[in-house]
């Protein structure tokens, strides 16, 4: 990763990485998808982009897993073309970190919460007990 200078950092609009507390009515996936567009689609809500998401970046969305269904669902392999179109449908939704970097959009993670087994507390109030 490059260097960034002081104003290029803050001008990154950051926002958290889970779901957005309030989604709009959506539709339900369409039954007839194949399994990977329907959890194409549903991964959207669950991002923390879709708090940016207008009623027609979710219509798009929709138009995207019915093109990805569709091509999953053909017998033979789908065309170069056929994959471009699909990927720049995607990367405007802001699909994936390298699609929200290049419009300066931060999904920030929560801190990881150090998880200590319940056998090394045990050994440590044993030592902390006998003055170890």
């Amino acid at each position: 990763m490059g260097h960034r200078s002081k104003e290029e950092k803050d001008s990154i609009t950051k926002a958290p990485s889970e779901p957005p507390a309030e989604l709009p009515d959506l539709p339900e996936p369409d039954a007839l998808w194949h399994p990977i567009a329907t959890d194409w689609y549903l991964s959207l809500r669950d991002s923390g982009q879709a708090a940016f998401y207008q009623p027609s970046d979710w219509a798009m969305a929709r138009y995207a897993a019915e093109l990805m269904s569709r091509g999953l669902s053909e017998d033979r392999p789908p065309n170069g073309q056929y994959v471009a179109a699909l990927n720049s449908v995607m990367s405007s939704l802001l699909t994936t970190e390298g699609d929200r970097r290049r419009v300066r959009i931060e999904l920030e993670r929560k801190q990881a919460v150090k998880v200590v087994p319940a056998s090394v507390t045990a050994i440590a109030d044993y030592r902390s007990s006998i003055g170890g």
